[in-house]
């Protein structure tokens, strides 16, 4: 970590510590610890809005005075913000520290609301999402509103964005947007952890970020022009990723002397960190920016339906379910979302949607669906599910199949363990892009960073590593090298793939009919009565003797001419030899009963009633049983499934030759019900077995035991005798 990143989080942790205090020394008695958020997360984004606009309060309030025609239009908020040079104002005579003058408490009420009042429409959007007009009434009651306003209002709170001059001289110190949003996420997961709640989103440290920026841009960084690019993020909680990433691309940019904008776009279902990042925005005079930031789920209420963007980089929720979004998207097997459903391979309604439980890739195919044609590049961070979760045929491996084949996935890294603020897993960056440069094209590349990282002083949550500059520098240099070694492996798209396919072995079934058997028939016979006219069945009974107690069963057995014709004709068949071929018999059993002249009349009667298991059973000496088509019926006690690599030599075909026939020579491929999958298993390809200890090495540990313990009975026993 440098001296700069040092001082930054030195300053977080300070505003922190004062700002925790402020919660404990005024809420303490009238909110539990859990809901302290409610009024410090809000007042945290006033005090940012105050430092901004107090230096311009006066100017804004003179604006007002000489043209009094401005209170009367309906935009006036637009055209004071305007002439302060802000994206937002206050219009009230008021700011944080002038309501620290009110000595009444009635009085300091009205002012207090006076002052939210004054605020633009935008703040007024981000006010609403926090609830925080709810709230004072509460503070007031309990006449603690004067003393947080006090708290907040003190200077020790420096919640300024730091003022450079044209050169880039540091002029006025304060905190970034990042900054900001690592303050506020920190916070958030303060109040969680008192509340014993789970974040449900994991916070993107900083680190990490300017890695998922180096991934975006450096690949391209000789082909970015003089031209407006956009950055979209479709979770972007505080809107950190973005900002970040926007600093780096016109850093370089500024490095190879291009002039370029950017335009910051995102959608944010929490209404908290929603409200926080379009605080930001305005605070850093991106208006614009700031109504590009949509409130809602990208999931199932996209915000930017149909729009197109240079760069995706993206956080997404995982092991979280998507339960809300499937039912507005039309419910279990009813999304026809073009983003999510596709024509593919034949298939119009290829369908790319994961379990309920887990809805990250999603996001995924939601940025996908957002790339440009002449070019994107897309870079997000999951957790193991994305790469290997799934069967072949699920949503799951469908959407990997689908990246996969479009040759959209360029590279995916792992990154150490322990590296967020609120997750210990693992944890993967996605790259993609649908402009790849000729060596990468058809190919994918696998990095092993689960070795990067330095400790931590203290965990920050559950981070306690980071990616260092040397990290990501070593990182970015395996990526461009693009080379097989030990933290780098190429693969073509078609290594990560496979069929699965479903053997089968024919049924194969003999009949016992002998004294034994019949005789066991008959007793069945008798403890039903099933031969009297008059018959009446207990279904407990009927159960009992091993029949089935199911509806049409027990409507059968009391058809006396059909029981006693069956029990006849079974008789017939009375042999000690076995009936090795199925088919046959059943075919010259049911020759028999047509005699009998009993409609509807045949063998299936026995198997309905469940009368077959007393003298069927499966042999695989027996002859293949088959329909009456010809076509052989198969045993699906005996099905199992194979996978077989695409690069497996000779496919399908040679595998199952070579691999499965010589163990089960009757077996066939139900090939209705082959299927495509990919998955990516960074184990597989990365596993480093331990070294096993010597004999040598573990027989001299068990003499220094044993010659530790030398004596030990001895002085066990000394106290005992």
């Amino acid at each position: 970590m440098d001296n700069k990143e040092n001082s930054i989080n030195s300053k977080i942790n300070s505003l922190i510590g004062f700002i925790w205090s402020v919660a404990d020394d005024c809420l303490r008695d009238v909110y539990v610890r859990g809901k302290y958020r409610d009024i410090i997360l809000p007042m945290t984004v006033i005090k940012r809005l105050d430092s901004v606009l107090e230096p311009k309060k006066k100017q804004a309030l003179d604006f007002i005075e000489e043209n009094p025609f401005i209170k009367d239009l309906e935009d006036k908020h637009s055209h004071i913000s305007r002439a302060i040079g802000e994206s937002f104002c206050n219009i009230s005579k008021f700011n944080l520290l002038d309501l620290t003058s009110s000595t009444n408490k009635q009085t300091l009420k009205e002012n207090f609301i006076n002052y939210l009042d004054g605020f633009s429409p935008n703040v007024q959007d981000i006010l609403n999402k926090f609830k925080f007009r709810n709230q004072i009434d509460t503070m007031d009651e309990a006449d603690i509103l004067g003393s947080v306003i006090e708290k907040f209002a003190n200077s020790k709170i420096n919640l300024n964005p730091p003022i450079y001059d044209e050169t880039g001289n540091l002029i006025k110190d304060g905190l970034d947007n990042h900054s900001m949003g690592t303050l506020f996420e920190e916070l958030i997961r303060r109040f969680n952890e008192e509340n014993n709640e789970e974040a449900g989103e994991h916070f993107t440290p900083r680190d990490v970020i300017e890695l998922m920026s180096d991934l975006a841009f450096l690949p391209i960084e000789n082909e970015i022009k003089d031209s407006l690019y956009t950055i979209y993020d479709g979770a972007a909680g505080t809107l950190g990723m973005c900002t970040v990433a926007e600093e780096k691309l016109l850093k370089i940019a500024s490095k190879n002397n291009k002039k370029l904008s950017v335009r910051l776009w995102g959608q944010e279902i929490n209404p908290e960190t929603y409200a926080i990042a379009k605080a930001d925005m305005l605070i850093q005079g991106k208006g614009k920016d700031s109504e590009n930031i949509i409130y809602g789920s990208t999931l199932s209420s996209d915000g930017h339906y149909n729009m197109t963007f240079d760069f995706m980089l993206s956080n997404p929720p995982y092991g979280k379910t998507w339960k809300n979004d499937e039912d507005k998207l039309g419910g279990k097997g009813d999304i026809l979302d073009p983003r999510f459903v596709i024509n593919f391979d034949g298939n119009p309604e290829f369908k790319m949607l994961p379990k309920i439980s887990d809805g990250q890739l999603l996001f995924l195919l939601n940025n996908i669906s957002k790339m440009k044609p002449h070019g994107s590049r897309i870079v997000e961070v999951h957790n193991g599910s994305s790469i290997f979760t799934g069967d072949a045929g699920s949503g799951e491996s469908n959407a990997r199949r689908y990246m996969i084949e479009s040759d959209l996935v360029e590279a995916i890294i792992a990154l150490p363990e322990n590296i967020f603020y609120n997750t210990g897993i693992g944890t993967f960056i996605w790259v993609l892009s649908n402009k790849k440069e000729e060596k990468r094209k058809g190919k994918i590349q696998l990095i092993d960073a689960t070795g990067f990282g330095s400790s931590l002083r203290k965990n920050l949550g559950k981070k306690n590593c980071e990616l260092t500059l040397n990290d990501r520098e070593t990182i970015m240099k395996l990526y461009f090298d693009f080379a097989d070694n030990e933290q780098s492996k190429i693969f073509d798209n078609k290594d990560f793939g496979y069929w699965k396919i479903l053997v089968q072995r024919p049924l194969r079934k003999k009949v016992i009919l002998n004294k034994d058997t019949i005789d066991k028939i008959q007793q069945i016979y008798n403890s039903l009565d099933l031969l009297n006219e008059n018959i009446e069945l207990d279904s407990k009974v009927v159960e009992s003797v091993g029949l089935k107690n199911s509806r049409s069963s027990l409507l059968e057995l009391k058809k006396t001419s059909s029981m006693s014709a069956l029990l006849e004709v079974l008789k017939k068949f009375e042999s000690e030899n076995s009936y090795m071929d199925f088919g046959k018999f059943e075919k010259d059993f049911n020759e028999e009963l047509k005699k009998y002249n009993i409609k509807g009349l045949s063998f299936k009667i026995c198997e309905k009633i469940g009368l077959v298991d007393f003298f069927v059973f499966k042999d695989e000496n027996a002859e293949i049983v088959k329909d009456l088509k010809g076509n052989i019926i198969s045993d699906d006690e005996l099905n199992d499934t194979e996978n077989i690599p695409f690069n497996y030599d000779g496919g399908i075909e040679e595998y199952f030759k070579n691999e499965v026939l010589p163990f089960v020579p009757d077996a066939y491929i139900n090939e209705n019900e082959t299927k495509i999958g990919y998955e990516i298993s960074f184990t597989k390809y990365f596993y480093k077995p331990k070294k096993l200890r010597s004999v040598e090495e573990i027989v001299n540990d068990l003499k220094q035991i044993e010659k530790e313990s030398e004596g030990l009975f001895e002085s066990i026993l000394e106290g005992l005798i």
